[in-house]
């Protein structure tokens, strides 16, 4: 697990993610504001996040409901510019997560500089957004084509909105992905976003693959992060970090710098 300190500096990180306004081709997308919005809103959640003082920021395409699994290529293209616009801006780590497609995320990391993704790289679900089935082996072969070798693959073990075809156990999930695909870190994540991740699921999942990075996915609160990351390797928190804790809205600087002030003290 030596990677984690190397890449975020620091044990038990917190990655903060920046979601994206809808984009060009989403049903949500705001033609009369345009890019340039899309741009400053990101602009304005990054520097909230940095100055609360989050480890990491991930970049995602949090509101292009409903989600594909085969994203589209403008999708691509607006991401990239959209990071390309404020990378100079970013003084800390980064990943990206192109909802929900490995391998468009593995190219936007290429293309950005991004150095870990969080994605659906194993198993077949029955989801929101269909049959949802995945080829990890291909997505890894894929990423040493487009020469993302040293790009981090954070694997989400439980999706969002989805389960198993067949029914198995989180502890069967997580072994026998880390002994057939290798990630560089599970993460274990609640229903939805903003749902909190079960303590004792982290628990379980920790005591089967002790030595792979082990990331609380969901739901991490202020009320409950020290208890997550007494368990977890760090957490990824999206949310919270929100005015009023709502999905919809922007960063709140002060929501960040208290979670961090307290995550800061407990480490």
């Amino acid at each position: 697990m030596n990677w984690l300190k190397e890449v975020f500096k620091t044990e038990k990180p917190i990655i903060a993610m920046c979601h994206l306004q809808a984009l060009p081709g989403d049903s949500g997308y705001d033609q009369e504001k345009g890019m340039e919005w899309v741009i400053e809103k990101a602009r304005e959640d990054l520097h909230a996040l940095q100055d609360g003082g989050v480890d990491a920021v991930m970049f995602s395409n949090e509101f292009s409901l409903p989600y594909l699994t085969d994203v589209k290529k403008e999708t691509l293209a607006a991401m990239g510019r959209v990071i390309g616009e404020i990378k100079s801006e970013i003084t800390v780590p980064f990943g990206v997560n192109v909802l929900w497609d490995a391998k468009a995320s593995l190219d936007l990391a290429v293309a950005t500089g991004a150095c870990f993704v969080r994605e659906i790289f194993t198993g077949v679900y029955a989801s929101d957004f269909g049959l949802w089935n995945t080829n990890c082996g291909e997505t890894v072969r894929h990423q040493h084509a487009v020469g993302a070798q040293n790009v981090k693959l954070l694997f989400n073990i439980v999706p969002e909105a989805a389960v198993y075809v067949e029914q198995r156990n989180i502890r069967e999930v997580a072994k026998t992905t880390v002994f057939n695909c290798r990630p560089d870190a599970l993460c274990v994540s609640g229903l939805t976003a903003g749902e909190s991740t079960d303590t004792q699921i982290l628990s379980e999942v920790k005591s089967v693959v002790p030595n792979t990075v082990v990331l609380a996915n969901t739901g991490c609160r202020i009320e409950n992060i020290t208890t997550q990351l007494s368990v977890a390797d760090g957490a990824i928190v999206g949310t919270t970090f929100k005015k009023d804790g709502k999905f919809e809205n922007g960063v709140d600087y002060n929501r960040v710098k208290a979670f961090m002030d307290l995550v800061k003290e407990f480490r």
